[in-house]
C-alpha cells in the first residue's frame, strides 16, 4: 500500500511509464522523443563505503535519439541538502548507465516548485563547473482537469491533476470527473490510482469527499485501503451501520458539490432503509444539479 502522498507522486509513474513522456511533453513542454521502451530500475545509489542513496523512483526510456534516464524525486518542502544529493544522483548514474539522466521533481507546492525549478550552479561566479536544472510537475503547470470528457480520454493524467489540485473549492469537480474515469479502466488499476489520489489529499473534507465517491463507484471497498478506513473509524469510535453511513454520503456529496439540501430531500434520505435504493441515489448524487433530482426516477 501507499502510505504516504510522497510515495504517491513518484509510483504513479512506476504504474503508468508513458505519463511522464507525456508531462514532459505537454506540461512541460519540452520535445522529448516518443520512447519504444521504457523500464524501472532499481533505484538503489548506494556506495560500497558508506553512504546510502536512494532516488524515489528510476526509469530507463529507450527512444531513435537515444537512451535516457529519468530520476523522479518526489519533494514535500524546500530542502537545500538537495543541492547536494541531486547532482550526485546524475554524476552517478550518468557514469553507472553511460545514457543521460534527467531529474524530475514532483510536488503539491507551489513555493517548493519554484524552488525546486531553480538551477543548481556548482562553481564560481563566472565559471560553472556543473549546471543541473531539474524540471518540475507542480500545482502550476500540471492542468486541472475538472471535466469528465479530458479525464476519461487521458486518466493517468487526470490522476496526476487530482493529486497536486485536490484541494480548495476545485477540488469537487476535479474528483467527481476523475472518479467518473476510473469506470473506463480496468479495476486492478483503478484501485491502485485510487490509493496515489487517497495518498495526496491533504484536506481532509476533500479526502472524505472521494472516499465517499470510491463508495459509491464501489473501486474502494475492493481495495485494502478499505480494511484502514474502517480500523481508523472503529478506533474513533465512529463506526456505523451500512444504510446509515451511504444516507450520510449521499447528503455529504450534494452539499460538498454546493447543491442545497431541502429537509424534505434530507428526511426521505435518512428515512430509507433500502441499500439498493440509497446505491441508485448515491450514483445519482454525483451528478444531480438539485437535491430533489435523487429521486427523480423513482
Amino acid at each position: 500500500m501507499v502510505g504516504s502522498s510522497h510515495e504517491a507522486l513518484h509510483r504513479i509513474f512506476q504504474k503508468d511509464p508513458t505519463l511522464l513522456t507525456r508531462a514532459l511533453q505537454r506540461v512541460l513542454h519540452v520535445p522529448f522523443p516518443e520512447p519504444k521502451e521504457i523500464a524501472a530500475l532499481n533505484v538503489d545509489l548506494t556506495e560500497i563505503e558508506p553512504v546510502e542513496r536512494r532516488v524515489d523512483t528510476l526509469l530507463r526510456a529507450e527512444t531513435d535519439e537515444g537512451t535516457y534516464l529519468f530520476v523522479i524525486e518526489s519533494q514535500g518542502k524546500v530542502d537545500d541538502r538537495k543541492r547536494g544529493s541531486w547532482p550526485y544522483y546524475l554524476s552517478y548514474l550518468y557514469e553507472k548507465y553511460r545514457c543521460e539522466p534527467v531529474l524530475i521533481v514532483v510536488t503539491q507546492n507551489s513555493a517548493t516548485a519554484r524552488w525546486a525549478s531553480r538551477p543548481i550552479r556548482l562553481g564560481f561566479r563566472d565559471w560553472h563547473s556543473l549546471t543541473v536544472r531539474p524540471l518540475v510537475l507542480g500545482p502550476d503547470n500540471v492542468p486541472v482537469i475538472a471535466d469528465e470528457e479530458a479525464a476519461t480520454r487521458d486518466v493517468p493524467v487526470a490522476v496526476l491533476s487530482a493529486m497536486t489540485h485536490g484541494r480548495g473549492p476545485q477540488a469537487p469537480a476535479i474528483l467527481e470527473s476523475l472518479a467518473t474515469a476510473l469506470r473506463t479502466i480496468d479495476d486492478e488499476t483503478a484501485a491502485v490510482f485510487v490509493q496515489f489520489v487517497d495518498s495526496c489529499l491533504a484536506d481532509p473534507q476533500a479526502k472524505q469527499m472521494w472516499r465517499d465517491l470510491m463508495t459509491a463507484t464501489q473501486y474502494f471497498w475492493r481495495h485494502p485501503l478499505a480494511e484502514q478506513v474502517r480500523e481508523e473509524g472503529r478506533e474513533e469510535g465512529r463506526e456505523e451501520g451500512r444504510v446509515e453511513a451511504k444516507a450520510e454520503m449521499i447528503l455529504r456529496m450534494l452539499q460538498w458539490r454546493g447543491i442545497e439540501v431541502p429537509d424534505a430531500v434530507r428526511d426521505q434520505v435518512n428515512a430509507c432503509t433500502d441499500p439498493g435504493r440509497l446505491e441508485v441515489w448515491a450514483q445519482r448524487a454525483m451528478r444531480a444539479r438539485d437535491a430533489t433530482e435523487l429521486f427523480a426516477a423513482d
